[in-house]
């Protein structure tokens, strides 16, 4: 079976209706003035919430891998203005 690849640059928008997530991918289009690129949505994926967590969690894992060998930093908390 082969495995349909597709790129996206991110994740353009998030919404939850109607007991599902909505995920809106997007790519960045250049523009004809050469000023920064514009997000241009490409795809949505749309799953339910329990799918969705499961995603979640399978990311934050990764994510807590690349940290401990060193290749990503946690941010710092913003420091509240007093």
């Amino acid at each position: 079976m082969e495995t349909k690849e597709i790129f996206v640059d991110g994740l353009g928008k998030i919404h939850f209706v109607g007991n599902m997530m909505r995920c809106d991918f997007v790519t960045l289009q250049p523009t004809e003035d050469g000023k920064a690129p514009k997000a241009e949505s490409k795809m949505r994926v749309i799953m339910p919430l329990q799918g969705f967590l499961g995603a979640f969690d399978s990311m934050q894992q990764i994510v807590n891998k690349l940290v401990a060998a060193g290749i990503l930093k946690r941010r710092e908390p913003a420091k509240e203005k007093k």
